[in-house]
């Protein structure tokens, strides 16, 4: 019998080595993503490591993580994702809630970089930090300064310093790190970003009120795979079904075993329960999605070519789907 520590081991080493996968780090309010663009040269740091150009993961899987595959709908579509968790006595962390200094950066990706003073941003989050990594001597003046005051108090370099992009950000939680160097950005290239938003963090939240995370966890982590209707940069594609069939493998090994049952249902034709709750009803969402989306690429057997299914065919399976 497979051990299951290994068995989520091998499928996130499966996933760092597939380069259409997207990762992310951090809590409700700050986070940091990792991908890298098609062609892009990528470094392996031991197992759970990638190095590009602009950015570095670096992933410490420990023996109480806990894998948790979840669907969410919206308007126009869905998403999915793997919440890599811990439980919440070993994921919840302490730290002030100002900017304060770590010293050299130690646990740097790159060996250049393991001298550069990191400045923690004190933001509050219950799994996480978030810091601003430089060597330059004026950075480092300006951010000593604001050491002891909030990240983004009037006068406080930290906000400027990431709209220019002028220092490395990472952010670290107990299942490791992502670094976004600091550098011109190359929006048509997708790649390693970070985002802070202070109205979020003062909500102290772990998670989006819509993941389904059991009680007891924290996500610390997330996997993005690649989805069967969407590019890495949002835009619309021809449904892809390797890419469904992957994931909704993945969902059926790691998914709540009450929903995954509940979506086989709903996808076969059955109506949503009475008295249905908000998960349930979520997932006749994300049912309604799929077929939606499935229907407006259908293969035409004699050209091959992709071609828009019947609206009245997809309207009346959403509303089978979600009644």
């Amino acid at each position: 019998m497979v051990d299951p520590r290994d068995a989520i081991r091998d499928h996130l080493a499966r996933a760092l080595d597939d380069p259409a996968s997207r990762w992310s780090l951090g809590g409700f309010g700050a986070v940091a993503e990792f991908d890298c663009a098609a062609g892009e040269p990528v470094t392996c740091l031991g197992r759970f490591g990638r190095l590009t150009p602009r950015g570095a993961l670096i992933l410490d899987p420990t023996d109480d993580l806990v894998m948790v595959a979840y669907e969410t709908g919206f308007t126009g579509g869905w998403s999915h994702c793997v919440a890599l968790c811990l439980p919440a006595a070993g994921a919840l962390v302490s730290g002030v809630e100002v900017v304060n200094l770590r010293g050299a950066d130690t646990g740097a990706a790159r060996p250049q970089d393991r001298d550069a003073l990191i400045f923690d941003l004190g933001l509050g989050m219950p799994q996480g930090w978030a810091g601003l990594r430089t060597r330059d001597p004026d950075l480092v003046a300006r951010l000593s300064a604001a050491c002891g005051v909030s990240a983004f108090a009037s006068g406080s370099p930290v906000a400027r310093l990431l709209a220019e992009r002028r220092v490395d950000v990472v952010m670290g939680t107990p299942l490791g790190r992502i670094e976004v160097f600091g550098g011109p950005a190359a929006p048509a290239m997708g790649g390693p970003r970070a985002f802070v938003a202070p109205r979020m963090l003062r909500a102290g939240r772990t998670h989006a009120a819509t993941a389904p995370i059991p009680p007891g966890l924290v996500p610390c982590a997330l996997l993005h795979p690649p989805h069967p209707c969407r590019d890495a940069e949002g835009r619309p594609i021809p449904f892809d079904a390797g890419n469904h069939a992957a994931f909704q493998a993945v969902l059926s090994r790691w998914g709540d075993p009450r929903l995954v049952a509940l979506k086989e249902r709903l996808a076969a034709g059955e109506a949503m329960p009475r008295g249905a709750g908000r998960a349930a009803r979520a997932v006749g969402r994300v049912v309604a999605a799929q077929v939606a989306c499935q229907a407006e690429s259908i293969l035409e057997p004699d050209t091959g070519k992709m071609v828009p299914g019947s609206s009245r065919d997809v309207e009346k399976s959403i509303r089978d789907t979600t009644r």
